[in-house]
Order: structure tokens, then sequence, then C-alpha cells
């Protein structure tokens, strides 16, 4: 059996390395009260709460050692002795958001909070560490900050981690997971803003690279809401609550470093904030329009996954998309038609592709390489009724399925692994010398086993394109 990856470890909820619910009391218990009960709960902590059951202060044995022993009397309440505020972390975040904080603010422990802001468990340094892979979490240290400074930090933690011999897959779903766990925690505090919560349940999409799990530095905005049904005569209310907070969450986005989508896909955007009931005639309105931007919003919206709240109407949305490409063939067509376009990077003769303008001769590997092969991945995937939408995990249920062979499917894999560190490396060259991040890649400068590699792995990706596109369009391209 093969060992999670170090990303993987990371991006598990920091709920899986949690310990039991430490004692809790008011902060006007006596500090003698206080000691037997972590004495009688072998608890190395204790927490003080209010009337409500939230924390206001933590008693900790360095605390004991600082403040009780010899320095106060055994009448003193328990609010003479604790630490306060008490940081905490949220039951939805990432074990990486829980090791930075740990390491920050030099805690030992660090209670886990309900939507309420009740302790439901307490993570303690050893065991989060230990949970954590070792070689990772040195770099850990600057994402403990604000939404923008982890943004920010992510580039130099993917250069350190590339230099450590993590492989750029395990790189940029360690970048995906914690992307996506900003977008939770923004939504969290655009919803917090109001009011009043809610008139209906909804649920965040993410789409594109960060529905995939793959997004590379800088991506931009790619996000949508699904709301449950409701009356028209509600319409006005509801509509006026999910403008604010929609526009409050995509322009926090923006301000952490997700830039605003120029196709105009967010939530924000009425086309991508819609009823489940609404969703579902709009992918029917794709289908059958087959043409245009219901093309490309279709090519994007298939990479969805849900990243807050209820995940059902996502599923029940996938499973539409899937039957309406089994019953529409010619949807599928013309979706294969737009991916045929994109072309793969090689000449006629074998060389590199020059893509780029003027008088360089480098090559776009992103546009040239990964996306024909996650475009072809994709509706491969979706005709075989394979709802999962990261490409390694779709070319992977192809091999199950028997749609392709195990030997592709790791040809495949393999090719995906080179081009993304290609182009990873590349953009992380370009913000060292200033540049916003790119994908052409000058393969000239590149060491010969790995311009090799490279090009078997662009040949891969153009038979798999080619294939595929031969059978949904019955064409060769």
């Amino acid at each position: 059996m093969s060992m999670p990856s170090p990303a993987a470890a990371l991006l598990r909820p920091a709920a899986d390395a949690v310990g039991a619910v430490p004692p809790s009391l008011p902060a006007a218990t006596p500090i003698t009260d206080a000691l037997s009960a972590m004495v009688a709960a072998r608890a190395s902590a204790l927490l003080a709460v209010d009337a409500a059951g939230r924390p206001v202060g933590i008693l900790t044995e360095q605390d004991i050692a600082r403040r009780v022993a010899f320095r106060l009397p055994p009448g003193a309440p328990l609010a003479a002795a604790m630490t306060t505020p008490v940081i905490g972390i949220g039951a939805e975040e990432g074990l990486w958001r829980a090791v930075a904080l740990l390491r920050a603010h030099r805690l030992r422990h660090l209670p886990l909070l309900d939507a309420a802001g009740r302790c439901v468990g307490m993570l303690h340094r050893a065991e989060a560490l230990e949970a954590a892979s070792g070689r990772m979490i040195a770099h850990l240290d600057a994402l403990a900050g604000e939404d923008a400074a982890v943004k920010q930090a992510q580039a130099a933690l993917a250069a350190r981690l590339l230099e450590e011999g993590l492989s750029a897959t395990d790189v940029v779903a360690l970048v995906s997971g914690i992307n996506a766990d900003l977008h939770r925690r923004i939504l969290e505090r655009a919803i917090a803003a109001e009011d009043t919560p809610p008139p209906v349940p909804f649920t965040l999409l993410l789409m594109g690279s960060l529905g995939r799990g793959e997004s590379l530095l800088r991506p931009d905005q790619d996000n949508g809401f699904i709301l449950y049904d409701y009356d028209d005569a509600e319409h006005d209310h509801v509509d006026a609550w999910f403008r604010r907070v929609s526009e409050r969450f995509c322009l926090a986005l923006a301000d952490a470093g997700f830039t605003l989508c120029k196709g105009g896909v967010m939530a924000m955007n009425p086309l991508w904030r819609k009823t489940r009931t609404q969703w579902r005639d709009q992918i029917r309105i794709w289908a059958q329009r087959r043409a245009g931007a219901a093309l490309l919003f279709a090519d994007i919206f298939l990479d969805f996954r849900p990243g807050w709240g209820d995940p059902e109407p996502a599923a029940a949305l996938r499973e539409e998309a899937l039957r309406l490409l089994a019953a529409q063939p010619a949807w599928a067509a013309m979706l294969a038609g737009q991916t045929a376009q994109l072309g793969v990077g090689l000449t006629f003769w074998g060389g590199f592709a020059d893509d780029e303008p003027g008088p360089g001769a480098r090559t776009d590997l992103k546009l040239h390489g990964l996306m024909p092969l996650v475009a072809a991945a994709r509706l491969a995937a979706l005709q075989a009724g394979i709802g999962a939408p990261g490409t390694p995990d779709r070319l992977a249920g192809l091999a199950a399925r028997g749609a392709i062979s195990a030997a592709e499917a790791e040809r495949l894999q393999a090719a995906f692994a080179t081009l993304l560190d290609a182009v990873l490396r590349q953009q992380l060259a370009d913000q060292a010398a200033g540049l916003a991040p790119g994908s052409l890649v000058d393969t000239a400068a590149i060491a010969p086993p790995r311009r090799a590699a490279l090009k078997d792995a662009l040949k891969a990706v153009r038979g798999f394109a080619k294939s595929t596109t031969a059978s949904l369009t019955g064409q060769l391209w």
C-alpha cells in the first residue's frame, strides 16, 4: 500500500488529529477546583467558558507553573490564572492551518470550535505535528497570517517544497487545498457580516482549476452559488441578501489575491448564482445551444465541486450533467470539437511549437499541454459516467472502467505530472524575476533528459486527445 502524500496529510481536517474535549468551568471557579478537575480528567489544559459554553480563557500546565504555584491564594478565581483571549480553530479548518497557528503563537493546545464557538475537542501540539509531515512543518509558519498573507506566501512555499523533492502534483494539491480553505473562510466572514442568516440554504461551487484541485499560481476566480428553491414572492428579499454576500465574498477574494474573473464566472454575477431548479435548466440550455459562450461556460462548470455548505445539491447537479451528456451525444461532440482546437505544443516534425509573440520561441505548456489533457480527460470521464473532477482521478476512473488501459492511464498521469512540473517551475521563475507568473516555457534551456520527457508527455497527450475526439465526433484532427 502506498503512503499518503505529505500534501494529503496536511489537507486533512484538523478534527482528524483532535483529542477529547477538555474540562470546562466558569471563569469565577476557585483555582483549586479547577486544578482538581484537571487532575481528575488527566488533562493538560482546562477552558474557562461563558454562560453559552464558549471559551473565554485557557489554563494550561505552563500557566499553573507560571502564575499559580506559590503565587495565588487557593480561593483565587480561575480568571486570575487563565490566558486570554483563547486562540482556537474552526472544526472545518485544515490541519495545515492548525499547525501554522500552533507554531506561530507557540501554543501547546488549540481548541477546536463549532459554529457556535463552543469547544468540541482539543488539538495538542505533539499530535498535530506528528500528523503533519515533518519535512513540511517548517514551511507552514507563513500560513498563520491573514488571507492575503497566506495567498502571497504560497509561491515561496511551493518553491521550497519543490527544492526538497516534493512532486509538483503534491505541491499543487496543497496549494489548491489551501485556496479552497481560504474561499470557505472568506465566505463565512461575508455571511457573518449580515444581520440575518441566509434566507435559504445554499452551496458554494468551486469551478475551473480550483474545482479540479489543480490550481497553479495566481488563479482567477471561478465560483458560484446553488440556492435552495424558494417562493417567487420571496425573491426580492432573498436576492438582495445574496447580492450583498456574493459581492462581499468576491471582492474579499480579490483583496486576498484571487483575481476577478474577466469572463464574470463568479457568484456576484447572477448567471452563476441560481436556485437548484434554475441550475438544472441552465445545464439543459447549454446542452441545447452547443455553441460559443455555452460551450465555454460548460467547460468551466463541468469541473465543479462543493466548497461550502450542503454537498448534496452539487452531487445532484453532477448527476444531471452526466445524464444530459449521455442523452445528448451532440453536446459531447461539440465539446470535443472545442477541445480539438486547443492543439498540442509539438510541430509536425516533432519539435516544440513556438507560441511566443515576437522574437522568442517558447512553448505554452499550459495552453498546449495541460489543457488538452485536462479537457480530454474531462470529456472521456463524463461520457463514461465518472464524476470525479480531478484529472489524475478521472484517468484512474477511466482505467478502472476499462475505457483506457492501466498502462495508458499511468502514462497519461506521468505526462500530467511532467507538464505540471514544467509550468509550475516556470511560474516560480517568472515571479522571482518580478514578472507575472506565466506558462511560456523556454524548452531549449531545459536539460536534455527533462526535454525528452516533455516531448514524450506531449506525444501521450496528443494521442489521447485525438482518440477522445474521434470517439465522440467520428473525426480525426
